[in-house]
């Protein structure tokens, strides 16, 4: 068996939801009529296993899917178990799945607020500022970062932690009223929000830190074209040691909240107002 990944658990969702709409049968019942053991249908189903080609088969043709469709799956399926995995930036599924299934969650931030922490109108706000996104995509974006953010609001909420480089703060993003708002969402959350001050001698880019009670840790980094999924243990005991080195750099949580103030108390006219490519 092999060792289940982000991606292998996204499409093993998949899986199951093709099975529930498309036969309308239950697990145990679809591996009756493959002629399968019912465990070998969870596990599949489950991330956990990787499905022979000749078992993606069966399954899919099972629930009714031609030849292209077929294809075209087992195309995406060969990369399921990889380490390192890169889709392009406007697939949204793998990362919202593994965002929703963390039990914990550390990120930083250097070129805007946390996903996880923005308002409606700074998020429309970092979509146009890209200038990469089709205009009539945007509220549906926006709609869908948002939607996001109700795993904060679930009673089993993931542990979160958001390093939040000056910088952003720094950062106009849309007019007064949205930063004002912005800056206030993150007052709300300031037990889980650290200020890396804008002198602090550490560099690297923006990336998550998703960690999960009975699957490996998960390494996200989003660019402009594309998103990065990486679940090396070296890969992720590097981000560890990251992290730690940010907790001793980074204000403390009273500092930060009294850093966050400050900004929300200054005039908006004069600040930075270049823009950030993807939050």
């Amino acid at each position: 068996m092999s060792a289940s990944t982000a991606y292998s658990r996204d499409l093993g969702d998949e899986l199951r939801r093709l099975r529930e709409t498309c036969t309308g049968l239950s697990g145990n019942r679809l591996a009756l009529k493959l002629g399968w053991d019912p465990s070998k249908v969870s596990t599949i189903e489950h991330g956990k296993a990787r499905a022979s080609e000749i078992d993606l088969v069966q399954y899919l043709s099972m629930c009714g899917k031609d030849v292209d469709f077929v294809m075209e799956f087992r195309r995406r399926y060969r990369y399921a178990f990889d380490e390192y995995r890169v889709q392009v930036s406007g697939n949204l599924r793998t990362m919202a799945m593994a965002e929703a299934t963390a039990t914990a969650i550390t990120s930083y931030d250097t070129l805007a607020m946390p996903g996880l922490l923005q308002s409606p109108e700074y998020a429309d706000g970092i979509y146009r500022m890209t200038g990469l996104v089709a205009e009539e995509r945007i509220p549906n974006l926006v709609q869908y970062r948002i939607e996001r953010q109700a795993i904060l609001r679930r009673h089993d909420r993931p542990t979160c932690l958001f390093y939040v480089h000056e910088h952003v703060l720094e950062r106009q993003v849309g007019d007064g009223e949205v930063m004002r708002n912005q800056y206030a969402r993150l007052l709300h959350r300031t037990h889980a929000i650290r200020i890396v001050p804008r002198d602090a001698p550490v560099v690297a880019s923006s990336f998550v830190l998703w960690e999960f009670e009975k699957a490996r840790s998960l390494v996200f980094s989003e660019a402009i074209l594309a998103n990065v999924f990486v679940e090396d243990p070296g890969a992720i005991a590097r981000t560890r040691l990251f992290f730690h080195r940010l907790d001793e750099v980074a204000l403390s949580a009273e500092q930060s909240r009294d850093k966050l103030a400050e900004y929300a108390g200054r005039p908006r006219e004069g600040l930075d107002d270049s823009g950030p490519h993807l939050a």
